[in-house]
């Protein structure tokens, strides 16, 4: 298992993350960052550690912790 950290002041809430995840452990949230944008949360704690979400954010948002809870 693993478990994944959100940046929610880098995140503008493309919601890519949600379209690739296999385990759909993603939402748009109601809060948003300083900078205005509604972020995404991490919504499930079943993370396989694949990393997709990592992958396609382009805001490197996204961190993956192997092995953590």
């Amino acid at each position: 298992m693993a478990h994944i950290k959100i940046n929610g002041e880098k995140c503008k809430g493309c919601g890519y993350c949600i379209s690739v995840c296999p385990q759909k452990a993603f939402a748009i949230s109601r809060k948003l960052n300083s900078k205005g944008y509604s972020i995404c949360e991490y919504t499930r704690d079943e993370c396989r550690g694949c990393g997709l979400c990592a992958v396609v954010c382009p805001d490197c948002a996204i961190e993956i912790i192997e092995g953590k809870k």
